[in-house]
Parts: C-alpha cells; sequence; structure tokens
C-alpha cells in the first residue's frame, strides 16, 4: 500500500529522481539566446550587457556543463558574452562608459563591469593556464577605480538599485569579494605581483572588517574568494561562516532565502517560506568552494535535495524574484531561475 501512495505522488509532483545535465544546459543556452536578444541587454557599449542574474552565472556553469557533457567548444553566447567584456575593456571612466548615464549610478555601472570583466577572464585563463593580455588589461581596469578614501575604502562603487541579492547596498562588499576571487584565480602567480600589493591590502582590509556586518549571502562568496586569495579572511571566520550556513539548513536538506540574509524588506516580492533553489544551489556549491566534502551528510542532503527539484521538462531550478512580482512572460521573471539553474548544477558537478 505504501509503494502505491508513493508512485502516483512522484508523477504528480513532478520530481526527478536524478538530474539531467543536458537539459540544465539547454535551459541556460535558450536564456542567453533571449537575453541577446533583449533590448535593454544591449544598452552597453562594445556587445552584450553582462548580468549578476543570467550572464555571470552562466560563463561559471556552462564550461563544466560542456565538460561534463563531452563537448568540445564553447557556445556562441558563452564567446559573445566574452567578446563583448574584451570589447569594453578600454571604457575605464564612466563618462565614457556610459556618458548618457549621470553620477553616482555611472561609477556603479562601471564598477561592477570591471570586477565581472576580470573576474570572468581571469576564469576563462585559469582553464587555459595563462594570463592573456586582455585579462592583464581587465585587472589594471579594475585597480584604477578602486576606491581609495572613505567609508568604502578598499572597495568598487557597485549598483544599488534596491534589488536583492546582487544590488542592494551590502553587494558592494559581494563585487569585493569577487575582486578578490579574481586576483586569486588569476594565473601566472598574479596575486603576488608587486604592482598590485597596495591594492590587494586595501581589499583585503574592506573585506576583514565588515564581513561580519554582512548577509550570509555576502560571506559565503568570501569564503570562496579565501580558498585563492590569503589574508582576506582568517581560517577560524572561515570556518565560523560555514558552520553558520550548515547551521541554518532545513531538514528537508534545502536552505531558506531568507538563511542567506539577512535582507532588507520588499512587501511586494513573491512569498518564499521554505527551502529555495537559488539559496540551496548557491549555499551548497560554496561550501563545496570552502572545503566542505561531498561526503559530508548535509552536503550530500543538500544534492539530494537539488537532484529531486529539476524540471523534468525545463530543465530549470524554479526560485521566485526577492523583490518584485513580475508579469508572465517577461524577461526579468526568470532571473532568479537562470542563476539557481547556473548554481545548483555546478553544485551537482562538484565543479572546482
Amino acid at each position: 500500500m505504501r509503494l502505491a501512495l508513493l508512485v502516483p505522488f512522484a508523477l504528480v509532483s513532478g520530481f526527478a529522481a536524478d538530474w539531467d545535465p543536458q537539459l540544465a544546459a539547454n535551459y541556460l543556452d535558450s536564456r542567453q539566446q533571449a537575453w541577446f536578444a533583449w533590448p535593454r541587454a544591449q544598452k552597453d557599449p562594445g556587445g552584450t550587457c553582462l548580468s549578476c542574474h543570467t550572464g555571470m552565472p552562466y560563463l561559471l556553469a556552462r564550461p563544466a556543463l560542456r565538460k561534463t557533457l563531452g563537448e568540445s567548444a564553447p557556445t556562441s553566447h558563452e564567446q559573445g558574452l566574452l567578446d563583448g567584456i574584451r570589447g569594453r575593456i578600454a571604457f575605464d571612466s564612466p563618462s565614457r562608459f556610459v556618458p548618457a548615464i549621470k553620477e553616482p549610478s555611472a561609477s556603479q555601472w562601471l564598477g561592477v563591469e570591471a570586477i565581472l570583466a576580470a573576474f570572468l577572464l581571469a576564469a576563462e585563463d585559469r582553464r587555459r593556464g595563462s594570463l592573456s593580455k586582455e585579462t592583464e588589461a581587465a585587472f589594471e581596469r579594475m585597480w584604477k577605480l578602486q576606491i581609495l578614501e572613505g567609508e568604502a575604502r578598499g572597495a568598487w562603487h557597485w549598483n544599488s538599485l534596491k534589488l536583492d541579492p546582487w544590488e542592494e547596498p551590502d553587494s558592494a562588499f559581494f563585487g569585493a569579494s569577487l575582486a578578490a576571487l579574481a586576483t586569486g584565480i588569476a594565473p601566472a602567480n598574479y596575486q603576488k605581483r608587486p604592482d598590485i600589493r597596495a591594492g590587494r591590502d586595501l581589499l583585503a582590509a574592506y573585506l576583514n572588517t565588515g564581513q561580519r556586518a554582512q548577509p550570509l549571502h555576502n560571506r559565503l562568496i568570501l569564503v570562496w574568494a579565501s580558498m585563492h586569495l590569503s589574508g582576506v579572511l582568517p581560517v577560524a571566520d572561515r570556518k565560523a561562516i560555514i558552520e553558520d550556513a550548515l547551521r541554518l539548513q532545513q531538514q528537508d536538506g534545502g536552505w531558506k532565502i531568507a538563511s542567506l540574509g539577512p535582507w532588507p524588506e520588499h512587501p511586494g516580492a513573491p512569498q518564499s517560506p521554505g527551502s529555495n533553489a537559488y539559496a540551496t544551489g548557491l549555499a551548497a556549491f560554496l561550501l563545496q568552494q570552502g572545503g566542505v566534502p561531498r561526503s559530508n551528510p548535509a552536503l550530500k542532503r543538500a544534492l539530494a535535495w537539488l537532484r529531486a527539484r529539476q524540471d523534468p521538462e525545463g530543465g530549470f531550478w524554479e526560485a521566485p524574484s526577492m523583490n518584485k512580482q513580475y508579469s508572465p512572460g517577461s524577461m526579468q521573471l526568470h532571473f532568479m531561475r537562470d542563476a539557481a539553474t547556473a548554481f545548483a548544477s555546478m553544485a551537482l558537478i562538484g565543479t572546482r
């Protein structure tokens, strides 16, 4: 009788017993196709806009999926995004990069571009094993734009649009953590170069000083960075952040989006009271980056949660916006789903 009850439940729920990396890749590729066709993604000079929710996770996850699937070459969308990044490196001031946008938005937009460019090009170079001239130029621009005075000394200007989890006032710390990660993963022992020592030390001081006041989401990104760049987080603090994340895991193996906060209130956002695919995918991925082995019981439960929740037809992991309700069929409706699918895929692959 119990088996008879379980079978219909499995059919109704739509949950899969395992996950399908090909379906995940297909979904992410289709979203890039839509992104490249969206007029609002064509506002940046030199190519398609790079985003924290769709473009950055895609460029991280798609190479891992390609390796898993035995594909021989990057997709046209990977190449298009990277070509756009390279085409914008020469824009090293807000007035050149986005002349039609006023301050402080112009500097924020350029700060995001500078960090993401250095990070994603460094990741690409790391796979190849050598530091390219374009990546060197991207790093040169990044350090040039580092804030040298005031409360944010050591960080960069970053978008603050009341949009969680990537564009709130605290998100400058998220961006600085990515800058540290970029510096740490760059090949040719880039992090030890004398010409970046002053900027690197300022960055480490900013991250060390401010990390305890940050949402767990941003602190977990710092854990990732600390595995590659020394001095940005004491080992004891890294362990404490990992312990905090494991303590907040739900009984079903997932994480609530609220657990990665605290977050500002967004009264118009869809409710997400239970375990959330973005929170779980990100946490499972970053715990592995922080050294938690896949044999760890908590991580095994998280990966099982993810395996059970890939959409069996669309290939994605569903995750609602943290900020507002979007109309059906809108591009923005799927931004969190895009990020959830990328991080869930990397967590399940075991990307390091």
